[in-house]
């Protein structure tokens, strides 16, 4: 009876909040309050990471919130992971590259192997180093204040990422860099630039993805999906870019793609509302 009481409020909560066009399907487990970055390798099923002040794990849960699994990431440091993403062979990407500051002068994504072949609880990681070479101060001016990201996905050997552009007076364009997808040391390329809008408030970039058969890029916002087509090979910045208000208000934090036509999304735990899992369609 409890069971089916808890059910019965979790559904009323659900219908009262506003999600605007996204699919409740879960609410995660309390420790992933400050989820910021979620992949899927199995169905109904994720592999999820939190942000800065939270530990150095990584976890599985599945489409019902349950935590299924947790592996100690060793070799790597929590600084601020912001996003997670895979290749085609399932290794994961954890992209250590908050710079919320613009101070930071070493910048770094941890690899990983395929989680679902890893046995015991710990899993090792491989540094691949990074810095932008047009940023000479640190932190640089207001009007430079463009070397903060929290969107990293993975393409044809190489990682992009996308950055949470805080310059003043904010323009609404966000930059796109590439990395070799390998262990090293390397300048991040820039690659070109998007204009998205012109509301600071919903044009930063929080999360980015490819589809499976890479022929769609989103980029998501606090409300808003960028959807990224019509490019080729790697020119993303080239591509017809489709806009779309999600018409949620909660604090949208990642997304990854379920299949090519559906996106899961998750956001962070704010003032008693959040740390969920989402579906949306794209048509």
């Amino acid at each position: 009876m409890n069971r089916i009481c808890s059910l019965i409020i979790l559904m009323i909560l659900v219908s009262c909040s506003n999600y605007g066009q996204l699919s409740f399907i879960t609410k995660l487990p309390k420790k992933l309050n400050e989820n910021s970055g979620i992949v899927t390798l199995e169905r109904n099923k994720i592999w999820v990471v939190e942000d800065n002040g939270n530990t150095d794990e990584l976890f599985e849960v599945n489409f019902e919130g349950h935590l299924l699994k947790k592996f100690k990431v060793t070799n790597a440091k929590n600084k601020d992971w912001e996003d997670l993403t895979k290749d085609d062979k399932g290794n994961l990407y954890i992209a250590d590259i908050g710079n919320n500051d613009n101070t930071r002068k070493k910048l770094i994504i941890y690899k990983i192997p395929n989680p679902t072949k890893e046995t015991g609880d710990k899993i090792a990681a491989e540094e691949i180093v990074f810095n932008y070479p047009e940023q000479n101060d640190f932190p640089p001016k207001a009007q430079d204040f463009k070397y903060d990201a929290e969107a990293l996905f993975y393409y044809n050997g190489k990682l992009y990422l996308v950055t949470k552009n805080k310059s003043k007076p904010f323009k609404g364009d966000a930059q796109l860099y590439s990395i070799p997808a390998r262990p090293g040391n390397h300048k991040a390329k820039l690659m070109g630039s998007f204009n998205l809008c012109e509301n600071a408030s919903k044009c930063v970039v929080t999360s980015a993805a490819i589809s499976p058969d890479t022929k769609k890029v989103v980029l998501l916002g606090y409300g808003m999906l960028w959807v990224l087509t019509d490019y080729e090979a790697d020119d993303f910045v080239k591509g017809k870019i489709t806009g779309i208000d999600l018409g949620a208000t909660t604090q949208l934090e990642s997304v990854c793609f379920k299949n090519d036509s559906t996106l899961l999304l998750s956001d962070e735990q704010r003032h008693g509302t959040g740390r969920n899992l989402y579906s949306f369609k794209l048509n």
